[in-house]
């Protein structure tokens, strides 16, 4: 029975920005399908202070409807869709990005439910919390760091989400976000790509560390993105290797495509490709 594919998006996204991919595996005759986790998709917050012309004092305090939302909302979540993907065939489970947060703690809690994980570029944290690894030198690279609070569109503390404004309009900042997130892509490519992105992400990234017992039987494949400048590929090292210090005897499968963080949405015919042949 062939697998079915499950996409578990990354900060500020979702099901949509998976689009492209899932045409192509469509096409190359694999079933597959993105999530929309918890507060996401058509549940997302689209203020109209977010609209044009923008209202920046009104987007600052307007209310968020993912507030209060929680790693664990998104985990049981994707524990459900896997279920129910599940009694149709072995169920691959993708995470890019901070998706690979919620796919770590699927695969820890129903590791007998999943086929194969997959991380693109994804955090997969083994020896330290996400905000441990943000301060290690492999980090140190990350051309997010270059953003500053620039891309804040109001307090996190008051508001209970981080909310970005991806419609800015300043140039300087626009041009650090497309060498974070799409340096291989034209402009017109990027601007689309910042148009698939919602505003607001909860504050609750988890806690999840890769399970050496769940884990022991699990097939785990790592997509190195070369290029990739929002999550260093020192950074994607790292958690391969210490993933496979953990567990010698069922080390990564590792992948490497020479492009950036969203590459996959512009040439989305070699990531299915390479998805193609873990079916």
């Amino acid at each position: 029975m062939n697998a079915i594919f499950v996409f578990v998006p990354g900060s500020n996204s979702n099901s949509f920005h998976f689009s492209p991919l899932l045409r192509e595996l469509a096409l190359l005759g694999h079933r597959a399908l993105a999530v929309d986790l918890p507060g996401h998709g058509f549940d997302a917050t689209f203020a109209a202070s977010y609209q044009a012309p923008q209202d920046p004092a009104a987007l600052a305090v307007e209310p968020a409807g993912l507030t209060g939302a929680t790693h664990a909302d998104n985990v049981a979540h994707v524990v459900d869709v896997v279920r129910r993907a599940g009694e149709h065939g072995p169920v691959v489970l993708v995470g890019h990005s901070r998706g690979g947060m919620t796919v770590t703690g699927v695969a820890n809690a129903v590791p007998e439910l999943l086929h194969r994980v997959v991380y693109v570029s994804a955090w997969c944290c083994v020896d330290l919390s996400a905000g441990g690894y943000m301060a290690e030198p492999e980090y140190a690279s990350s051309a997010l760091n270059d953003l500053g609070a620039g891309l804040l569109a109001g307090d996190p503390a008051a508001l209970g989400v981080l909310r970005m404004n991806w419609r800015t309009a300043d140039p300087d900042l626009l041009a650090k976000l497309k060498t974070a997130m799409l340096a291989d892509g034209t402009d017109a490519q990027f601007l689309a790509a910042l148009n698939t992105l919602e505003p607001d992400e909860g504050l609750d990234a988890g806690s999840d560390r890769v399970d050496p017992g769940a884990w022991a039987r699990l097939p785990h494949t790592y997509v190195r993105l070369s290029g990739d400048r929002s999550i260093p590929v020192e950074l994607q090292d790292r958690f391969i290797r210490e993933a496979d210090a953990l567990l010698p005897d069922n080390p990564f499968d590792v992948r490497t495509l020479d492009t950036s963080h969203l590459g996959f949405l512009v040439r989305p015919q070699r990531t299915a490709a390479l998805l193609a042949e873990l079916a």
